[in-house]
């Protein structure tokens, strides 16, 4: 039976990551005296808004491929491309916040770690339909 140890730290990284990020937008939120439901009016608070949003929105991608890629293909190989998405989103949120211009690269970087357990997951499953095994 395989052990999926080091994607579910991933995962419980990942999920720390984006609670994170959420507080950094409370904070946003009292730095600027902007409450809730308010989601402008201060470049602080709308980055940080940003930022979170963006992340929820990759986040149904990205874990189901990371765990797609371990059930398929390699668990080791799928926990390491996920710690490059988190720092890919940290990256992305560090620049973000700086200065919106600065968002590409952590972007690039968590995008392609997606797209490479994507791509993995889905070419193992095929290859497996195609010669008919495990």
């Amino acid at each position: 039976m395989v052990e999926f140890r080091w994607t579910a730290i991933v995962t419980i990284v990942t999920l720390l990551v984006y609670i994170g990020l959420g507080l950094q937008v409370a904070k946003a939120r009292g730095t600027s005296g902007i409450e809730a439901p308010a989601m402008t009016g201060h470049p602080t608070l709308e980055r940080a808004v940003r930022v979170h949003i963006n992340t929820l929105e990759w986040l149904p991608i990205f874990l189901t491929a990371l765990w797609l890629f371990a059930l398929y293909w390699n668990e080791e190989v799928a926990a390491g491309l996920g710690a490059v998405w988190i720092v890919g989103r940290l990256l992305y949120s560090r620049g973000y916040m700086a200065d919106p211009a600065k968002r590409s690269t952590g972007f690039l970087i968590q995008a392609l770690a997606t797209l490479g357990l994507l791509l993995g997951a889905l070419g193992r499953i095929v290859y497996m339909m195609a010669v008919g095994g495990a």
